[in-house]
């Protein structure tokens, strides 16, 4: 991989211009080896003739290029100008037809961009500029073009020849070497391209669509894994079924093919018809994948099918626009597995990550808006803002518009740019020209990084009947952005009685029949909402389903959120109104430890509280998977969110401690609880059978905290006799920070020692544990004959979890974990920047730390930076970091 970066100055998104020159068709020959691979590229280019001339521009890096040829003749090297990332051919005009060969080493390339290997599949990964890396091509998401492609290789090492499209021919060369010729129809840009080639297993099946065309669906993986595939299979044709129930979109070519690779540096691609994988999403079987794993896979391989209508068909004007695909995506995933199995759940679920993760790196030195104004890496972008808060800003788009509304304004953008490339604003605008409505405030949403504050007041009139909310909202300052202007977004409220029961929502001057659940558009710094009729004081549910990505304040009393929590019909308000209970309860001890020592007598847990949490551990019909939820502490960085200065250790301890102080208080609910569910069912991945194993695994969690020896006989019992990995794991992690957990441990990574992504999980359950040596097993684990620097999953299993999700051990106050994440971004950096620079992003966030840790950090974070040879992406993170 080049130590150089075309991009050492910032690209910005207010330079873009149109391309010089736009592609008509591109013919590819690969002739294909692990060593060597031989590519010719044959590219017809046209400028239109009132332009006038100008340079051919190819975008390519790290090539060895064997020769150039321009409308049939071969050119000199005094004929064009190459640099180190351009190849350039002097002004002309009108049509152009450029071939290119260069030669590429795939089994040396590291990086998993371009062309590389993986065991011995050969395959590629060109998003975001990774088609370069192949061959010069006008490497931009605005240069769309009809491929053609044809694999040539020797078929005992690559029987299978894929690319993108239908296949189209296929034969023997008089060398005995074999090829495949497959075309592509649809228009799209390089990023789309993919190929692979290898040794592996099929698995077939097929999909009629609601016109009544049949599609071959296929899975290709190593024949060993074939077994476990089934599951992606079924979730592709689910996800063909919804996406033309909800929005009436057929797929358009007759082959869909999924491709299941161990080395990969995102979950997914979704390559115009040929969609690779990292094996994680790809494999699922009761044995080996966790109900975890099996919603994860039923939720990847949606989002890249989805994507085939909004980013393949209507694609990006440039990278800039990355959330207008990816965004628009994730809503669409988060969707369908809510349809899969529970909404409400599905809910909850994505706003505890989104904030776990997302409202995190909009507090710190990495915060960005959805939609960047410059970059320096591309690669860098692929971030929870870009695409977990972009799919926020699509929700709120729905909840303004409702169901119907959506999908008109999403068909009528599909319609209109079908075939091109599009960008933010034009989606926004198709969107409110399809329901007559002025979104102009709304792209704020693009522009503005950090995240949202919505205070709120509240005031009862009993003699006027009437109940008033006054909501302030205001947005922290951000890298780059010390000032904000106020947002147009959506509040969902409904107002509960002391029974819990909905009541009407009227205003004084509203004659019709009320509802009880009203959306109300906030575009002011403060908005007054006043309701009538209401002779006793209500209680507010805000933001019923998180109907827009803000944080909420509001000041409620613990009866009042105990309330919601038992009585509301909305899963994300019940959730959160207990969540906020927590919250305060660990925050208060967090300041009182702050202020009297670390060995705080606490005073005991609120009955109201922990009566709250028994009840779920009950029969009292809420849903399991909701309750395992519910029963959830706040997580940590949704905690240190809430503190101006936080002490790590200090703060994972008051966590430990509290769950430890549950556990004890909650003993015999969380042992009936664990018993009841205890039924010996067969493993079925279903909702219900899910949401029953998450709650039953929860209360075992909690267990986990106590020592006493039927405790300890109830995790070896569920150890021992599970017969799925799901409660073998939820077994394994409770057992971890026991005394006697090694032998478990060491059985555990025994029998899955030839199943890397079960080892994976292995890998796991030590980086998070809080034992005082877990550092040092990690960094025993570096050496392990399963693990490698150059493969992404083992390294996010293992040291990306031990530095971004143990705070407890990662931030010791010796600084070791500091010193141990600089040693590993220096080594996998040498290998593969884009995980170098994932895992840099652990060093963010110093200026909320006690200074004798932000010291620290600051230290590691100018040494690491005086390294000489960085990776640019790398680099940029560190800069950022640095500068904060």
């Amino acid at each position: 991989m080049s130590k150089t970066s075309e991009h050492s100055v910032p690209v910005r998104r207010l330079d873009h211009r149109p391309p010089e020159w736009r592609a008509e068709s591109v013919d590819l020959t690969f002739e294909l080896g692990a060593d060597r691979t031989r590519v010719t590229a044959r590219t017809v280019l046209r400028r239109a003739p009132e332009q006038g001339p100008a340079p051919v521009r190819l975008d390519g890096r790290d090539l060895i290029l064997e020769s150039v040829r321009a409308d049939g003749r071969a050119l000199g090297p005094e004929e064009y100008e190459r640099t180190a990332d351009a190849l350039i051919l002097p002004p002309r005009s009108g049509r152009v037809e450029v071939e290119v060969v260069t030669l590429l080493a795939p089994a040396a390339n590291t990086g998993l961009t371009g062309l590389y290997a993986s065991g011995g599949t050969l395959l590629t990964q060109c998003e975001p500029e990774g088609f370069r890396r192949i061959t010069y091509f006008p490497d931009r998401p605005d240069v769309l073009a009809v491929y053609t492609c044809t694999l040539i290789a020797d078929e005992n090492d690559f029987p299978v020849l894929l690319c993108n499209g239908d296949r189209r021919d296929a034969g023997r060369r008089a060398d005995g070497r074999h090829w495949v010729t497959w075309v592509d129809p649809h228009p799209k840009p390089s990023y789309l391209f993919a190929l692979v080639a290898g040794r592996l297993g099929r698995l077939d099946g097929g999909f009629r669509t609601r016109s009544g065309r049949d599609v071959r669906l296929r899975v290709y993986a190593e024949e060993s894994a074939l077994p476990r595939c089934g599951h992606a299979l079924e979730a592709l044709r689910a996800a063909m079924a919804w996406d033309e129930d909800r929005f009436g979109l057929e797929y358009d070519l007759d082959t869909y093919t999924l491709v299941g690779v161990d080395d990969f540096n995102m979950g997914a691609m979704e390559n115009k018809g040929l969609n690779i994988f990292n094996s994680l999403y790809l494999q699922a079987d009761p044995e080996t994948a966790t109900d975890k794993d099996f919603a994860a896979v039923e939720t990847v391989v949606a989002h890249e099918y989805f994507h085939n209508w909004t980013g393949n068909r209507v694609t990006l004007r440039d990278m800039f626009q990355l959330s207008l695909k990816e965004g628009l995506a994730v809503y669409r995933d988060e969707r369908f597995s809510g349809d899969r199995r529970s909404p409400g759940v599905q809910r909850v679920s994505d706003v505890r990550a989104l904030r776990e993760r997302q409202f995190a790196e909009d507090a710190g030195p990495q915060a960005h808006p959805v939609r960047p104004d410059e970059y320096r890496e591309i690669s860098n972008f692929y971030t929870w803002t870009v695409y977990k808060k972009g799919s926020e800003i699509i929700r709120m788009l729905h909840t303004f518009f409702g169901e119907e509304g959506f999908r008109k304004g999403l068909r009528h953008y599909l319609s209109r740019y079908d075939g091109q490339a599009a960008t933010c604003e034009q989606f926004v605008e198709a969107v409110g020209e399809a329901n007559q409505a002025d979104l102009t405030q709304f792209m704020r949403w693009y522009g503005q990084a950090g995240t949202p504050v919505l205070d709120v007041t509240t005031h009862h009139d009993p003699e006027a009947r009437t109940y008033t909310l006054v909501v302030r909202q205001s947005c922290p300052p951000t890298p780059k952005q010390p000032g904000k202007e106020p947002l147009h977004l959506p509040l969902t409220l409904a107002l509960l009685g002391p029974d819990g029961r909905r009541l009407p929502l009227r205003t004084a001057d509203e004659s019709a029949p009320a509802g009880t659940e009203r959306v109300c558009e906030l575009r002011e710094p403060v908005t007054t909402l006043t309701f009538a009729d209401l002779p006793e004081r209500p209680v507010p549910s805000l933001l019923r389903g998180f109907s827009a990505p803000v944080r909420l304040r509001v000041p409620l009393s613990t009866e009042d959120r105990l309330l919601l929590a038992a009585h509301d019909d909305d899963p994300f308000v019940r959730s959160e109104s207990l969540h906020d209970c927590l919250v305060e309860l660990l925050l208060e001890r967090y300041h009182a430890g702050a202020a009297q020592g670390a060995a705080v007598p606490y005073p005991p847990l609120p009955a109201a509280l922990t009566g709250a949490l028994a009840g779920l551990l009950g029969e009292d019909g809420t849903d399991p998977a909701l309750a395992a939820l519910m029963l959830e502490l706040p997580g940590f960085g949704t905690l240190s969110g809430s503190l101006d200065e936080v002490d790590p250790v200090r703060l994972a301890t008051v966590l430990h401690g509290t769950r430890a102080e549950l556990a004890r208080v909650l003993r015999a609910p969380l042992l009936a609880c664990h018993r009841r569910l205890d039924d010996g069912r067969p493993y079925v991945f279903a909702a219900a059978d899910a949401g029953r194993r998450a709650l039953r695994n929860t209360s075992l969690a909690y267990l986990a905290e106590l020592t006493d020896p039927e405790v300890r006989e109830v995790l070896h019992r569920q150890y021992a006799t599970a017969d799925n990995m799901t409660d073998r794991l939820a077994a394994l992690t409770a057992l971890a920070d026991h005394a006697d957990a090694d032998e478990v441990l060491e059985e555990f990574g025994h029998r899955w020692r030839d199943r890397p992504l079960v080892l994976d999980k292995w890998f796991n359950v030590h980086a998070l544990s809080r034992r005082p040596d877990t550092l040092a097993r990690v960094r025993s684990l570096t050496g392990h004959p399963a693990y490698s620097d150059a493969n992404p999953n083992r390294v996010g299993a293992l040291v990306i979890a031990f530095c971004f999700d143990n705070p407890l051990r990662f931030h010791a106050a010796d600084g070791s974990g500091y010193a141990f994440a600089a040693e590993q971004i220096l080594r996998i950096d040498a290998l593969n920047p884009q995980a170098a620079a994932r895992l840099a992003g652990c060093l963010g966030g110093r200026g909320k730390l006690d200074p004798a840790r932000r010291e620290i950090i600051l230290r590691t974070l100018r040494s690491l930076r005086k390294t000489d040879g960085l990776s640019p992406e790398t680099s940029e993170i560190l800069d950022n970091e640095t500068t904060a």
